[in-house]
């Protein structure tokens, strides 16, 4: 494409974003053709996020039905709130609420939770959200402006801080706190207007517009008002609201236009951080007839800026004097500028802290009824972001404050997410001699960090017998625990509803700066000729987390004993990850064929069945005995031969063929029931003890099928062994197949042949 290429297509997304101009009669056609457009705050969040859609997530070991809309995808997944669904659906509800005057029309949302548990990622993709939402046809947002001096050339006109000697062409005047158009509507005659709009609605939530003109607009209005009264002006409405003088036109909202954000580093008085402040020079400029006059005001306090969607007041703790001057503007729906001035607010109010403002809000709570702060946490409606306890959600946050990578996962089945969880990392660093080079974190590195991370999260005193944290941690990420052929789902533990999970534990920043550090560090290298400075193994990142826990202030003296107990059982797991890599890399040309497979489920199916069975070509199955026996002594390796006489199987055996195998087939066949279910045509690893065979294997099958390897032979095998051919062959299918780099592949199975050689003989 050529400059001029881009010019165009910038200015085709302007055209779609923006519109000209319409009267007010226009816009009133407008609403009813399309009502979102005239929703109240509440409202037009509500639609907004449900705009977005919904999608499936596994969280906390239940399905979950989760809006997009907090997935950040206007904006590429950059400020996505990783997990927290239940929190944020209960938002919604609460919105739902809200928007149609149920109840909670008085609450202020109160998001509160630890640090780094995604409150600012809130903020951000609140943002994101309505700004894109306000580009679309459903979404448009308006306001009304105003030229007043064309009702009196010698006027000097309008303004807020312009300049009065403008050209006509710039006399229009915006009103400063998106005043919503049909506002400009005498309260009676707006009234019906919503009436018959709301007659039309399918929507549940009906359009509220309570509010009156902003004082800026009521002075243009008031102003035309006059000046047409006294020229005995018929009509007097249609005059004053006449396209020369009143417009609506649309707005993107954003960051002080529709989003009002204070920041912890605001300061001024309340009134300032509110509504805003008078600007002295202005007042004596303007004709202010012995008053303060409204267009000598800035308007650019919080809920002037937010006026009409969303008003968030971030790091609440720092604003907790002004907290109580909020306290009625979610009832009254108004706010003074000053004694004389008021001014009516539409706008949905949030604010965001850590636990240290329920701190200050409690420290009267032992005075009960004299309580002073009593009325405001009454109208604070709390929801809490708690740290991820979803090692998939986890991994992915780690992955994001490591690299660039912005996408929100999604998985069909969490095959696809665990093979995103064991991934290796590259990471590109900057040398304290300022050359640059690239790191990797080997597979499982991010994994087992986020494993401890969520490890230290969950509450273990609701723990199963049998269970371990790395158990929860995994059915919670899963919904289930595969344990050898059997699967049992998270409903079938007994875990506690009034469990702490992701209460405390390690954040996330600790991780992303404990990993930073690895990357920074020259770490001693594991063998003096393999190029491996430059990959960092799991155990060099749960060694890290563990050891820096001294020196960290984040943890209290209690925290860091807990939580350096609990790494053993994460580096036993993660272990077993690269253990299973090693084995199914050894093994990888060694495995069981599909076609094998099914030709032994159909023997068993035909086996057990009194019907004939017929294969994908026509042919009726006979079961075969020795096949049978054959594939279940040396591929399952679950028999000896003594389990059978002859070739005939044993009870233990046609209990297995029967209770792992048919039973599961016939499970598989009743979940996926259609009318062309045969056999052959069922997918074999969703059958577990299938699935083992296909895709498991280990040490006993690793010595049947290589006699002569000797696993302590494997740093430097001797030329011309077995063992060497196998550990070029490992390597190789690690790279290849594994995603392991040479010196990461090389590291890894050094590291579990180590462990083997122990046990070997």
């Amino acid at each position: 494409m050529t400059g001029t290429d881009y010019v165009t297509e910038a200015d085709r997304a302007l055209e779609e974003t923006y519109e000209e101009p319409m009267s007010l009669p226009a816009y009133v056609d407008r609403i009813f053709e399309n009502p979102t457009i005239a929703s109240h705050a509440s409202k037009y969040l509500l639609e907004a996020t449900e705009a977005a859609g919904t999608r499936t997530v596994v969280e906390e070991g239940e399905e979950k039905e989760r809006y997009r809309f907090f997935d950040d995808p206007y904006n590429d997944g950059e400020h996505a709130i990783l997990g927290n669904t239940e929190v944020l659906n209960g938002f919604v509800d609460d919105l739902r609420s809200i928007a149609a005057g149920r109840a909670k029309d008085e609450k202020i949302v109160w998001f509160e939770g630890p640090t780094a548990t995604g409150k600012s990622e809130l903020k951000r993709c609140l943002v994101n959200g309505l700004r894109e939402y306000s580009k679309t046809p459903e979404g448009r947002r308006y306001t009304v402006e105003w030229n007043v001096t064309t009702a009196d050339a010698e006027e000097r006109g309008l303004s807020y801080g312009g300049d009065p000697t403008a050209s006509d062409d710039q006399h229009w005047y915006e009103s400063p706190v998106q005043a919503h158009p049909l506002s400009v509507f005498p309260k009676d005659v707006r009234d019906r207007i919503l009436a018959d709009l709301n007659g039309e609605l399918e929507d549940h939530v009906p359009v509220r517009v309570d509010t009156a003109l902003d004082p800026f607009s009521r002075e243009a209005y008031e102003f035309l008002e006059e000046r047409y009264r006294r020229a005995g002006k018929d009509e007097l409405f249609s005059a004053i609201t006449d396209e020369t003088h009143l417009r609506v036109k649309n707005y993107v909202v954003d960051v002080g236009q529709g989003v009002g954000v204070l920041h912890s580093e605001d300061d001024g008085r309340p009134k300032e951080r509110l509504v805003g402040s008078w600007m002295h020079g202005m007042l004596q400029e303007l004709d202010s007839r012995g008053r303060k006059n409204p267009q000598a005001f800035s308007y650019d306090g919080v809920l002037s800026q937010g006026n009409g969607v969303l008003t968030i007041v971030e790091d609440a703790a720092q604003h907790a004097d002004l907290l109580q001057k909020l306290l009625n503007v979610p009832d009254e729906q108004s706010v003074k500028l000053d004694k004389a001035i008021g001014m009516d607010v539409d706008t949905q109010m949030l604010i965001i802290s850590n636990p240290d403002l329920e701190a200050q809000l409690n420290q009267h709570a032992d005075r009960n009824g004299m309580d002073p702060l009593k009325a405001l946490k009454r109208r604070l409606d709390k929801h809490r972001f708690g740290y991820l306890t979803n090692l998939s959600l986890e991994c992915e946050l780690i992955r994001r404050e490591l690299t660039n990578e912005k996408s929100v996962w999604e998985a069909d089945g969490y095959d696809e997410l665990a093979d995103r969880i064991r991934e290796p990392v590259t990471v590109t660093v900057k040398g304290s001699d300022g050359e640059t080079r690239t790191e990797e974190f080997a597979p499982h590195a991010i994994e087992a960090a986020a494993l401890y991370a969520v490890v230290t999260r969950l509450d273990e005193e609701d723990l199963p017998n049998g269970l371990d944290l790395v158990d929860k941690a995994l059915i919670y990420d899963k919904g289930y625990l595969q344990e050898g052929d059997t699967r049992r789902e998270k409903d079938e533990f007994d875990f506690a509803d009034g469990a702490h999970d992701g209460e405390h534990g390690i954040p996330v920043t600790y991780t992303r700066d404990t990993l930073a550090e690895l990357l920074q560090t020259d770490r001693e290298r594991h063998h003096a000729e393999l190029p491996v400075e430059d990959v960092v193994m799991p155990r060099d990142v749960l060694n890290g987390m563990a050891e820096q826990m001294a020196d960290a202030p984040v943890f209290s003296t209690g925290e860091r004993s807990e939580f350096e107990n609990r790494v053993v059982p994460v580096k036993n797991y993660i272990f077993d990850q690269q253990e299973s890599d090693v084995i199914e890399a050894i093994m990888h040309e060694k495995r069981v064929d599909e076609e094998t497979v099914a030709e032994y489920v159909e023997h068993v199916y035909a086996w057990e069945t009194d019907e004939p069975l017929y294969n994908d070509r026509g042919e009726r199955v006979e079961p075969d005995p020795l096949k049978m026996k054959l594939f279940e002594v040396e591929h399952l390796g679950r028999f000896s031969e003594e389990e059978y006489q002859g070739n005939l199987p044993r009870e233990s055996v046609q209990n297995f063929r029967r209770e792992k195998v048919i039973t599961s087939l016939n499970r598989h066949a009743w979940e996926h029931r259609d009318e062309d279910f045969a056999v052959q045509n069922v997918d074999l690893t969703a059958i577990p003890v299938i699935k083992s065979v296909l895709e498991s294997h280990d040490w006993e099958d690793v010595r049947r099928t290589f006699e002569d390897f000797d696993p302590r032979q494997w740093d430097d095998p001797p030329s011309g062994t077995e063992t060497e051919t196998v550990k070029e062959d490992t390597i190789e299918t690690l790279v290849t197949e594994f995603d392991y780099s040479e010196a990461s592949a090389e590291l890894t199975s050094r590291h579990v042949m180590g462990q083997v050689s122990y046990r070997w003989d």
